[in-house]
């Protein structure tokens, strides 16, 4: 591919690194694509053809972390492609360009200028201070102003917002944006609704970590948790009632999530909200079920009686054909049997077999 700079005038043209690439791109990019645009303005001055072999080889990284870059970094409109190769953007007019766009960015000074008050700017400027070293980007601005307008933030909150991040080293702004929604989507506003949402998420750590305790897990999956998320914030159940649950699979062989969710959904479908609640539902369950199982026994034992009974009552009623053949005449092989006219058959007592 070929590298070229955007066309300028001989005497505006220069190998330089404008401050708007460290305050707007840098601090998101993957560190091989920052490898790899910071060496293609170094090669575009020279106005070189450049293969993604011998990037791979001089930047000793894999070719598809040199492609992977590339991407990147054409996404990002830092490289615009072109029929032959690559051009490299000119940063500080796509910046411009984006602070102006009517309805959707400001400028750094116009946000100072619209704020409803001299607190706000006063949050600004720590933010800017505190986390960006005094040089912060001027699309932070405006994301600062959207996000205390759009959702309500109050100056706490929105500090927080990005105490939060600079602390796990996610200072980006899809990083950002994506605190700033979760925190939102849980009606976040006040700082008193922040420390609400950190002793929920600190409790559901807890009870994550016992109940893998509890299951001999070391870890838990995603899934897992899920259910767990559920139980505890949608359900609004304590571990206690989790634990009644857990203890209900003893006697079960690798019993699953989705077994313990099962019971515990059950139990919330029947608007059961207490441990003490639930107990007592259980114990009513196990009397019903004992006592089903004692009326099945008497049922059982009193149908046997009863077959036993109709038996004997068969056998007393067919006495006298067991007794019939000491009533016949003797078959000893020195008498003589009289002979029986089939006719006189119907005046002879019991069965007789043909």
């Amino acid at each position: 591919m070929k590298l070229t700079q955007s066309d300028q005038p001989l005497l505006f043209s220069e190998t330089v690194i404008p401050d708007i690439f460290f305050a707007e791109y840098l601090p998101q990019m993957p560190a091989s694509a920052a490898k790899v645009y910071l060496y293609i303005i170094f090669l575009s001055k020279y106005n070189k053809d450049v293969k993604l072999n011998d990037l791979s080889k001089n930047l000793a990284l894999p070719l598809k972390d040199i492609n992977d870059a590339i991407t990147y970094l054409s996404e990002n409109m830092l490289l615009i492609k072109k029929e032959d190769g690559y051009i490299l953007a000119n940063l500080q007019e796509q910046t411009l360009h984006k602070l102006y766009q009517p309805n959707l960015t400001l400028s750094a000074e116009k946000v100072a200028n619209i704020a409803k008050n001299k607190a706000r700017a006063k949050v600004i400027d720590h933010i800017n201070n505190s986390y960006f070293s005094g040089v912060m980007g001027p699309s932070w601005y405006n994301n600062i102003d959207l996000w205390l307008t759009k959702y309500g933030f109050d100056d706490q909150v929105i500090i927080s917002l990005f105490d939060y991040c600079f602390r796990r080293s996610a200072l980006n702004l899809k990083y950002v944006q994506t605190v700033a929604d979760a925190w939102a989507s849980n009606h976040i506003k006040t700082w008193d609704d922040l420390d609400s949402y950190y002793q929920k998420q600190d409790n559901l750590v807890k009870i994550k970590k016992s109940i893998a305790k509890k299951l001999g897990k070391h870890t838990l999956t995603q899934y897992e948790e899920a259910y767990i998320e559920k139980w505890i914030l949608d359900y609004e159940y304590n571990l206690d009632i989790i634990e009644i649950a857990l203890k209900r699979s003893v006697y079960k062989t690798n019993p699953t999530f989705e077994y313990f969710n099962n019971i515990i959904t059950n139990w919330h479908e029947r608007g059961l909200k207490t441990a003490n609640e639930i107990m007592v539902f259980i114990e009513q369950r196990e009397k019903q079920k004992k006592d089903t199982k004692q009326l099945e026994k008497q049922v059982n034992k009193a149908s046997y009686e009863q077959r036993q009974y109709n038996n004997l009552s068969f056998l007393y009623a067919n006495s006298n054909i067991q007794q019939q053949p000491n009533n016949l005449p003797n078959t000893n092989s020195d008498t003589v049997e009289p002979n029986i006219a089939a006719t006189n058959i119907q005046y002879l007592k019991g069965d007789i077999n043909v």
